[in-house]
């Protein structure tokens, strides 16, 4: 009986933590979103707005993940949390899925196109920012998910490391198109992405824990 309540009282505290974490990055992807869809839909950035878009998916992704969280901090049954991790596990292999098919067409369009987006100031200071921010968050999340042993956490966690990995792509395609007017950059490394994504997808779909 101690045992179990030990067990049960033990993660508590860093389910506290997950949730600020995880709150605190759905607050950041909420100003991402705004910025990089208001100023890629002005540079005519598919890039840019695609990047929006995604943040649109994280936000999803870490609501969902809250709820989880939430019940977790409030002592819900073991078997209920388990679950609802593998349900919130399962939504985000799905957006997962969601992104890597966004990501392909998109990038083969805009290569097909030949489509040359406006210079965005905005969209670089956004980038570098979400490339600083994004994997000490993703960091923080792998951390805490440990100790919770939370898969759950864990995806989630491989997707703002995801968005980092974004942000990388946007950064070199923006300043590409910006220094040297080679605006192919940003759909090649989005393209080159989408492997990855789409084993990530995989893996949450299937409900597999690493």
């Amino acid at each position: 009986m101690e045992s179990t309540a030990r067990a049960t009282a033990t993660p508590r505290p860093w389910a506290t933590i997950a949730i600020w974490l995880v709150g605190g990055t759905l607050g950041y992807n909420v100003i991402e979103a705004t910025v990089a869809l208001w100023f890629g839909a002005r540079a005519d950035s598919i890039a840019l707005f695609g990047f929006g878009l995604d943040s649109v998916i994280e936000c999803a992704a870490a609501t969902v993940l809250l709820w989880r969280l939430t019940k977790e901090a409030h002592g819900a049954a073991e078997e209920d949390i388990e679950a609802a991790d593998r349900k919130v596990r399962r939504f985000i292999g799905l957006t997962f899925f969601a992104l890597a098919a966004y990501v392909a067409v998109e990038a083969a369009w805009t290569l097909a196109r030949g489509a040359r987006p406006d210079e965005s100031v905005a969209g670089i200071v956004l980038a570098v920012a979400s490339l600083v921010v994004m994997p000490i968050l993703a960091w923080a999340k792998l951390k805490v998910a440990a100790h919770l042993d939370s898969g759950a956490l864990r995806s989630e966690a491989k997707e703002t490391l995801a968005c980092a990995y974004l942000s990388l792509a946007l950064l070199l395609g923006l300043v590409a198109n910006a220094a040297a007017g080679w605006w192919q950059a940003d759909p090649i490394a989005a393209l080159a992405m989408t492997p990855w994504l789409v084993k990530e997808g995989l893996e949450g779909v299937r409900g597999e824990r690493d």
